[in-house]
Order: structure tokens, then C-alpha cells, then sequence
């Protein structure tokens, strides 16, 4: 048991896991939920595709630069003071998104948004690890790790239908209540700081970090857009990424107090965790973001059932978390690996899915999806943390949820990638069939209901090769999901089993 939580009685230590987790699942509520009013916005302010694309752009690029702060921020000012500033900052820049009247204003906000709490996951992570017993920390763990799994699924969903019911606006608005709560709550729960040591900001380090990174999400953001390496910008960005990242691991390995510890990477489970907390955020958002666009577009599904598929997940999800009480018992590898391999069972149960598909069976496939995410996160947390000191969680979980976004939003980027091009290549060999001079066409037994004698017919089964198409777009991405999952389960067997 650390210190802290000897300290620290049992009724204030649930008291203290309940504001962090109403904290942190009010940010991970916003992670998507953007997405879900984009179109609205749209309209709203009159933008383009591309313009109204940058509500959600730099929201992520000022998560993914001040995160890896959250080490730095908690030894300067301590947790308390750093926890509530960010849910509260967070609280009132989510409201002011609602009051944005033009599309700068709301970007504005977004990034405010972004940056600001940042740190509230990861340090939450870091304040529950730390208030508890060792031994209670598959419990706390599952419980908390509800925020990183719901939090996405809950978002989109009860977003949409405010914004549906209302307009865009009270999509936020609904978080500023629970987010004043949460404020309330952590400023009297937490124990007090102790008083901080001034340490000095590694600039170079910072400024060289927060760079790349930088560049890196603009890559990943806008490569689709602009046709990836066929663009200058993707260029330049990719060149000033990779120069920023060597600056920034060479200047750490020579200086005497660097941004980020990189001899934390000397602990096996700890660098081990990384590359599968990387993995974990590439398959664990990656079918939410397809699937809608898949049954919407090309199924012709209506929102109230995708939205329900969707919660379906968060149903599994739950499932779990709640599994994960007996199976936090064993050795974290075996978790992590049948976690893994339910999510290679429900890829290869996508891939084999056609466009005639049922809601109940992807209701299923949905479930299935959240309970491998939910049996995943504990015994990766555990495993990850189980060898390093408390006071290096903060620091160590910033990185640790870093790389989960990273991993989510450059993953994502690719299947969209894999999707528009092996559509339109698929596309392209279809049509190459439907010539006067192919004979099949002229023999009804073999054309069933499809015909090409008018234009009509025509435009009826060029849609469907457009669908179909687009169908083999979607199972190439479901495969790289399967693969992923599939790669995991190799380096889940190169942990070290825990020690007691």
C-alpha cells in the first residue's frame, strides 16, 4: 500500500474514486461527440467539409500536445490543485462551445477544450492507482477503466439525440452540470497538496515533443484529404515530425532533468504496456468509427438503430469490466490475451459480414467487441504499472494515454485510407465488366433482377457495384483490425508475470 493511501480513510478513498470517475468520463464523453454534430455545425455556420473538419482536428492536436505534461504540472502545483483546475477550466470551456455564434469561436473553445483537460484522464488514472491498496488495484481499475470504454460509446449517442431534439449546442451544455459537480466534488475529496518542488520546465524538451506531435496529427488528420504523400503539406509535416522527435530523444537522453523520463522504457512491463496500450487504442475506437458511416451510407440502417448497436457495446463493455473481478486474479497476460482474441473472433465475424446483414446480429458482434475491450484494460494496467513507483505514475500514465490516442487516431486514419482506395480500385474492376460486348449480361437466368437495356437500369446497378465496392473496402479495414488484435496477443506473451 502507498503512503497515500494509508492515509487517506476507506469512506474519503470511495469518495474520491467516485469524483475522479464522474471527471474523467465527462472528458471522455467529448472525445467523440463532436463528430456526431459536425453536420449541424456545418450548417450553422456555413463552413465547408474541410473547415468544419478543424472542430475536431485541434481538439485532438491540443490533447496530444499538453498531455504529456501531466507529470510536470502534478510535481509543480500537486494533484488537487491540478485535477480541479483542469475539470473546472474544462467545464467552462465546454460551455463556451455551446455559446460559440462563429466557426472561429467554437475551434477556439475546442482547443481550449482540449488542452485544458488533457491531463484529467491520466491523472485520474494515476490518483485512483495511488489512493488504493496494491491489492485493490484490479477493482479500481475495472472501475475506472469504465470512463476510457463508456465514455466514447455514451458521447455520440446521447449527443446526437439532444442535438436531433434541440440543436448542437445542448450537446455540451449537457456536460456543464455533472462537470460543476465534479469540480465541487474533487475540491473536497482530495487531500491536500503538499507543497511542490520548483522544478524547471525542460523547454527544448517540451517545444520538441509538443512539435512532432503536432505534426504528427496533422499528418494523420488531413493525409486523406490531401491524397498523403502526394501533397506537399503531408511532406513537410512528416519531415518536421521526425526532426522534432530526434531532437526530443536526443536532448532527453543528455540532459540532466528531461521532459520525460525515458529510463522509465528500462522496465520491461512498463515499455511492453506502451506498445500494447498503442494497439489497444488502434482497435478499441476503430469499429465505432466505421460501422455508423458503413450501416448509414451503404446498409441504409436509420440512426436510432445504429445508435442502439452502438450502446450495445457499451452493454458489453460493462460485461467486462465485471469479468474482470475473477479474472484479475490470474496472471495479467492471460486476461489480456483472451481479451485480444475475442477481439481477432468478432474481426473475423465482421469480415465475413455482407450488406444484408440484421441488427441483432451486429448487436452481437457489438457486445462481443466491448466485453474483449472491457477484460483488456485492467490486466494491461496492471501489468503495465505493477513495477514502477508512485511518484512516477503521473508522468508515466501521461505517456500511457498519449500513445492510446495516438495509436486510436493514426489507426482510424489508415482503415478510412484502406476503405476510399480499395473501394475505388474495386470499383474500377467491377465496371470493367458491364460492356455491350459482355455475353452474361444478355442471359436473364444469370442477371437476375438487374438489367442494362436504359439508363435507369444502368444507374440502378452501377449504385449497387458502388455499394459492393465500398462493402470490400470496409472487410479490407475489419481485416487490419483482426491483424492488430492478432499481433497483440504476441506481445501480451512477452510480459513478466507479476510478483506478489
Amino acid at each position: 500500500m502507498s503512503d497515500a493511501a494509508q492515509e487517506v480513510p476507506l469512506g474519503r478513498r470511495i469518495a474520491i474514486l467516485a469524483a475522479v470517475v464522474l471527471g474523467s468520463t465527462l472528458y471522455a464523453t467529448t472525445l467523440l461527440v463532436a463528430s456526431s454534430l459536425l453536420p449541424q455545425m456545418q450548417g450553422s455556420f456555413a463552413a465547408t467539409a474541410d473547415e468544419i473538419a478543424w472542430t475536431t482536428t485541434f481538439n485532438i492536436l491540443a490533447t496530444a500536445i499538453v498531455t504529456p505534461m501531466t507529470g510536470f504540472l502534478t510535481a509543480r502545483f500537486g494533484r488537487r490543485r491540478t485535477m480541479v483546475t483542469c475539470v473546472a477550466g474544462f467545464t467552462l470551456a465546454t460551455w463556451l462551445c455551446g455559446q460559440a455564434e462563429s466557426l472561429e469561436a467554437v475551434v477556439l473553445w475546442r482547443v481550449v477544450q482540449g488542452g485544458i483537460g488533457a491531463p484529467m484522464i491520466p491523472l485520474s488514472n494515476a490518483i485512483v492507482l495511488d489512493t488504493f491498496p496494491r491489492r485493490q488495484a484490479g477493482l479500481v481499475s475495472s472501475i475506472f477503466g469504465m470512463t476510457v470504454v463508456l465514455g466514447p460509446v455514451i458521447g455520440p449517442a446521447l449527443g446526437g439525440v439532444l442535438a436531433e431534439t434541440y440543436n448542437w449546442r445542448w450537446a455540451f451544455y449537457m456536460i456543464v452540470p455533472a462537470g460543476a459537480l465534479a469540480t465541487l466534488a474533487l475540491r473536497l475529496t482530495l487531500p491536500p497538496d503538499r507543497p511542490g518542488a520548483r522544478l524547471p520546465l525542460d523547454w527544448l524538451g517540451f517545444l520538441a515533443l509538443a512539435t512532432a506531435i503536432a505534426a504528427l496529427q496533422l499528418v494523420i488528420a488531413r493525409g486523406q484529404r490531401l491524397d498523403w504523400y502526394e501533397s506537399d503539406e503531408i511532406i513537410i509535416e512528416t519531415g518536421i515530425a521526425v526532426l522534432a522527435f530526434y531532437v526530443f530523444l536526443a536532448h532527453s537522453l543528455t540532459t540532466r532533468f528531461p521532459f520525460l523520463n525515458l529510463k522509465l522504457l528500462l522496465n520491461r512491463n512498463y515499455a511492453l504496456g506502451l506498445v500494447l496500450v498503442t494497439v489497444y487504442g488502434m482497435v478499441n475506437f476503430t469499429p465505432i468509427v466505421l460501422l455508423p458511416s458503413l450501416l448509414q451510407t451503404y446498409a441504409g440502417y436509420p440512426d436510432s438503430i445504429i445508435g442502439l448497436i452502438v450502446g450495445y457495446r457499451g452493454i458489453g463493455g460493462t460485461i467486462g469490466f465485471g469479468c474482470t473481478l475473477l479474472i484479475g486474479r490470474w496472471d495479467p497476460r492471460i486476461g489480456m490475451g483472451l481479451g485480444f482474441g475475442l477481439l481477432v473472433v468478432s474481426g473475423l465475424w465482421l469480415m465475413a459480414l455482407d450488406l444484408n446483414v440484421d441488427a441483432v446480429t451486429l448487436q452481437l458482434n457489438a457486445m462481443l467487441q466491448g466485453v474483449a475491450v472491457g477484460i483488456i484494460w485492467v490486466p494491461l494496467t496492471v501489468m503495465t504499472f505493477s513495477a514502477l513507483e508512485s511518484r512516477y505514475l503521473a508522468e508515466a500514465m501521461s505517456v500511457f494515454h498519449l500513445l492510446r490516442n495516438i495509436g486510436s487516431s493514426l489507426f482510424i486514419s489508415l482503415c478510412v485510407t484502406e476503405i476510399v482506395r480499395s473501394g475505388a480500385m474495386n470499383y474500377s474492376r467491377m465496371t470493367e465488366m458491364i460492356t455491350p460486348y459482355n455475353k452474361v449480361l444478355g442471359v436473364p437466368n444469370l442477371m437476375g433482377g438487374w438489367s442494362v437495356e436504359t439508363v435507369v437500369d444502368l444507374a440502378k446497378l452501377g449504385r449497387e457495384i458502388t455499394r459492393q465496392a465500398a462493402m470490400l473496402g470496409y472487410i479490407n479495414a475489419f481485416g487490419m483490425f483482426t491483424a492488430a488484435s492478432g499481433v497483440a496477443i504476441c506481445f501480451v506473451l512477452l510480459g513478466r508475470r507479476r510478483r506478489a
